[in-house]
């Protein structure tokens, strides 16, 4: 185990702290059991490393193992835990735990034979504990990391920290909101380079590699970390990946289940396991129609890419800007939203708001005569009346 601990100290030692996603301030650290999910790239193992790195134990105490680690082959993760719980460890975290065949059962079993150590696992965002065998589901608090919202984009480039902004605020004190924005700030100066770099923070780090690195991302997502799930069929790997490019020259897409199933040659319902999968993966978003199911038998409506850098780096065409501003409004709103398909408008979100985006031009129109509607517009800076700027959903975060 001395191999881990040696890894865990030098990973720590050289993570820095200068920046903090926003969710390192909302996870409730005290708990015994924290599981934290997301798509690969947004940040999860830096997270971790940042909070071991702040409790100022020696890693004998507190430490992080990976679980895609080759030491993992030959130990088991049981009997690893048990002896740094005996050398005198108190706080463990476990990073990409679905690599670890029956990693929940482990953990279940750990946490219940160490009651005074503490737990904190990261794994991919397409895990469901409450589908594994092992209960973790009344035992752990889960949460959720997405990518870079523009807010943390701002923030972690160094250009300006702003605060968050809850919805309600954005859309019934804009007052307020102003002047929370510093004078001087120009927020539009930036927001081009993010939409199409800035939603995975190694797009920071060089963001000529940056697209490159995304086409990689999702080859592994879908050759790797969907070979995890019971119900996928690894041999279909090649017919996923084609239905990503399909979706991406064609978003916002509305799909005729059958003749895309026909297309990529998979069957109708397994096609809809394979959507609801690339959504739980954080490639795509499936938007339901207000009021409708969102089981996974059920039909979308529209199908987006999961962000604008997405869409960025994987449209063979230059994308269309309005497919570009819908899809960064609904990534910047699907963290902490449920957004549906409305009959007008474009978005409604927590069953009682509906949105039209578009560009400066956009008008009023299509939401004359109703109640808590806006629109929401492109290349503007502050908002003004029921008219909201787009750059400002990405402060929710």
């Amino acid at each position: 185990m001395n191999v881990l601990l040696e890894q865990s100290e030098r990973l720590t030692a050289i993570t820095k702290l200068d920046f903090k996603r926003y969710l390192f301030d909302f996870i409730q650290w005290d708990s015994r059991l924290i599981g934290i999910k997301g798509a690969r790239g947004t940040g999860k193992t830096t997270l971790l490393l940042q909070w071991i790195k702040e409790q100022n134990l020696a890693t004998e105490k507190a430490a992080y193992f990976s679980l895609d680690d080759l030491y993992f082959t030959e130990h088991s993760l049981k009997d690893t835990v048990a002896q740094f719980y005996k050398n005198g460890g108190i706080i463990l975290a476990l990073d990409e735990v679905h690599k670890y065949k029956n990693w929940s059962v482990e953990i279940k079993n750990v946490h219940d034979f160490f009651p005074d150590l503490k737990i904190i696992f990261t794994g991919s965002s397409i895990i469901d504990i409450s589908k594994q065998e092992g209960d973790l589901s009344r035992r752990a608090l889960m949460y959720e990391l997405p990518g870079l919202s523009y807010r943390e984009y701002l923030s972690m480039r160094g250009i300006i920290d702003l605060p968050i902004l809850r919805l309600e605020d954005l859309l019934f004190d804009s007052r307020a909101v102003k002047k929370n924005i510093p004078v001087g700030f120009r927020p539009l100066e930036h927001f081009s380079h993010y939409l199409n770099y800035g939603y995975y923070p190694f797009g920071l780090v060089d963001s000529s590699s940056v697209h490159q690195r995304i086409n990689q991302l999702i080859r592994t997502i879908v050759e790797m970390d969907m070979a995890e799930l019971k119900d996928f069929d690894i041999r279909n790997a090649k017919k996923l990946l084609q239905l990503v490019y399909v979706i991406a020259q064609q978003v916002p897409f509305k799909p005729n289940i059958t003749g895309l199933a026909a297309k990529i040659g998979i069957h109708r319902n397994s096609l809809n396991n394979y959507l609801h999968y690339l959504e739980q993966a954080k490639i795509l978003s499936l938007l339901f129609s207000a009021g409708n199911s969102t089981a996974v038998l059920q039909k979308p409506e529209k199908i987006f890419l999961n962000n604008s850098t997405l869409l960025s780096a994987l449209a063979e065409q230059q994308p269309n800007i309005g497919t570009v501003r819908e899809t960064f409004f609904l990534s910047q709103l699907l963290p902490l939203h449920k957004v549906q398909l409305p009959q007008k408008g474009d978005f409604f979100v927590n069953g009682k708001y509906t949105f039209e985006v578009g560009g400066r031009g956009k008008g009023q129109k299509q939401l004359e005569d109703m109640e808590n509607a806006w629109v929401v517009k492109d290349d503007i800076e502050f908002p003004m009346l029921k008219t909201i700027p787009l750059w400002m959903f990405g402060m929710l975060y």
